[in-house]
């Protein structure tokens, strides 16, 4: 496991159930997984191939390292007072944290009973695995929203769309709803369509709880992990987005209301 290492300055004890998971790693992070410094678990294992996606060794849960969640609570407890003073919180990331319903409920509500603020990072896509104890432990949701157009999100991830917007609608429609920030990937001569990024916008100013949307520009970061694994990367050849191309994006988000970054 990665991580930070430190001394424990948090002793109390959490009661709370512990669920076997799988995860990559974890460590704390600062404005990248949601407000503040966090500590965030990267679970194991997606059932979405996104072209872009820049993790391709958190694809298999198999690959992952077998983790109590009561360990990785107890871990958190060490930076909490930090992290509480820093205005940050916990972050279940991945992967794909809806693939462990269990283990990433477990995780949220140890976080939550340590006084932290509680993120959700996902695509969506399992939205109908995530109970109402796990949405009651989380306290925003990072939601992804790759594409408008549902032909291009299924050759983007190789998967339907239709459960990421039930699963925002169902975010909206709660009795108290649940925060999103919504993130949408820039990918030029794919998803930066004007029509594409407008159908996402309109969507996301309907659901009445995105707090924030941020553009965020394609990049090949990930490459060198493909190529360690042997695999190639769909879009070695597609370039990065052009400033103005992503201000283009911002303003179509921002002519429906939203906040946008």
């Amino acid at each position: 496991m990665t991580g930070m290492t430190g001394p424990g300055v948090e002793t109390t004890e959490i009661s709370v159930a512990s669920v076997l998971g799988s995860i990559h790693s974890w460590d704390l992070s600062t404005g990248v997984d949601g407000p503040g410094t966090r500590f965030v678990v990267f679970t194991q294992g997606c059932p979405l191939r996104c072209a872009y996606c820049h993790n391709p060794d958190t694809w298999r849960m198999r690959d992952g390292q077998q983790i109590e969640s009561a360990d990785l609570v107890a871990e958190a407890a060490k930076y909490a007072p930090f992290i509480r003073s820093a205005g940050g919180g916990a972050t279940v990331s991945g992967g794909e944290p809806l693939l462990q319903p269990r283990f990433t409920a477990a995780l949220l509500q140890g976080f939550g009973a340590l006084g932290l603020h509680t993120a959700l990072d996902t695509s969506g896509y399992l939205g109908a695995r995530a109970g109402d104890g796990l949405l009651a432990a989380t306290d925003l949701v990072l939601l992804d929203i790759k594409s408008w157009d549902r032909a291009l999100y299924r050759r983007l991830t190789g998967r339907d769309l239709h459960p990421t917007l039930a699963f925002a609608r169902r975010l909206a429609d709660r009795p108290q709803p649940v925060p999103v920030h919504l993130r949408f990937v820039l990918v030029p001569g794919l998803t930066d369509a004007a029509a594409n990024v407008a159908g996402v916008a309109r969507f996301a100013a309907s659901l009445g709880n995105v707090e924030r949307v941020d553009v965020l520009p394609f990049h090949k970061l990930g490459a060198a992990k493909y190529a360690a694994l042997g695999i190639p990367f769909p879009l070695a050849d597609t370039p990065t987005p052009t400033d103005r191309q992503v201000s283009a994006a911002r303003e179509l988000f921002a002519a429906e209301g939203l906040t946008v970054f």
